[in-house]
């Protein structure tokens, strides 16, 4: 459990990072627009980085490619459901007006429901944060390629 706190904090500023993210859109009024969703990956990455970076140099003996995903994944996991749990709040409750907008803007066609879009954004958040371990461990894992002395 001790080791889990790292990811966890860190989860939560990589949270607090895409909370304040969308707030400064709203700011603008352009949280409407869906391609502004496009930046939460890089500050997902940015958390599962540092996440990643921090706890191999801790635990640097003990590291290992399975530990650095899974503090990835679980650093990109607690961000994303303080950011869906915030999204629910926010279009259901601060900003009532918000999801007709954001439909308009989206020209799906169809009724949709709050529900069907939380749930996307659940799953956006999840698949980020698990391409995003995957990429940050390409540069942190340890090679196994052995050096031919000439």
């Amino acid at each position: 459990m001790k080791n889990l706190f790292l990811p966890i904090r860190f989860g939560l500023i990589t949270g607090a990072s895409l909370i304040s993210y969308f707030l400064v859109l709203s700011l603008f009024d352009i949280h409407n627009n869906p391609v502004y969703s496009l930046l939460n990956a890089p500050i997902t990455l940015l958390g599962v980085y540092e996440v990643i970076k921090i706890s191999k140099s801790r635990f640097s003996e003990t590291f290992t490619y399975a530990e650095g995903f899974k503090f990835g994944v679980i650093t990109g996991a607690v961000a994303t459901i303080l950011f869906t749990a915030f999204f629910l709040l926010y279009s259901t409750e601060i900003n009532p007006g918000y999801l007709p907008a954001l439909f308009e803007n989206m020209h799906w066609g169809i009724k949709s429901h709050v529900g069907i879009l939380v749930f996307v954004v659940a799953i956006m958040g999840f698949s980020t944060s698990v391409v995003s371990s995957l990429t940050v461990m390409q540069l942190f894992k340890t090679s196994n390629n052995y050096v031919e002395s000439a």
